[in-house]
């Protein structure tokens, strides 16, 4: 996977990059083989998800850099907007 951030946004047109955001929430949880992470971050209403195979460090007070894109998730019926994280780092 390309991991600079130009490249991706070259390639993709909806995709977002953000530097410095602050991480005020981090959940992490079991979904099959999977650990789905969920950040809240500073200013944003929206949850950013991402996911990976093994448990990551607590990201909360940390400032990341995050690539991603808007879409929406259906729980119970109800439509949710919600960012899905294709590449993160610690700033």
């Amino acid at each position: 996977m390309q991991s600079d951030p130009k490249k991706l946004l070259k390639k993709h047109a909806k995709l977002v990059h953000s530097d410095m955001l602050k991480v005020t929430s981090h959940v992490q949880r079991h979904e099959g083989e999977w650990i789905i992470n969920t950040l809240m971050i500073d200013g944003y209403e929206v949850p950013f998800n991402y996911k990976r195979k093994k448990q990551y460090k607590n990201l909360t007070g940390q400032r990341v850099n995050l690539t991603y894109y808007p879409a929406i998730k259906m729980v119970a019926g109800i439509e949710f907007e919600v960012m899905n994280v294709v590449r993160i780092k610690i700033a």
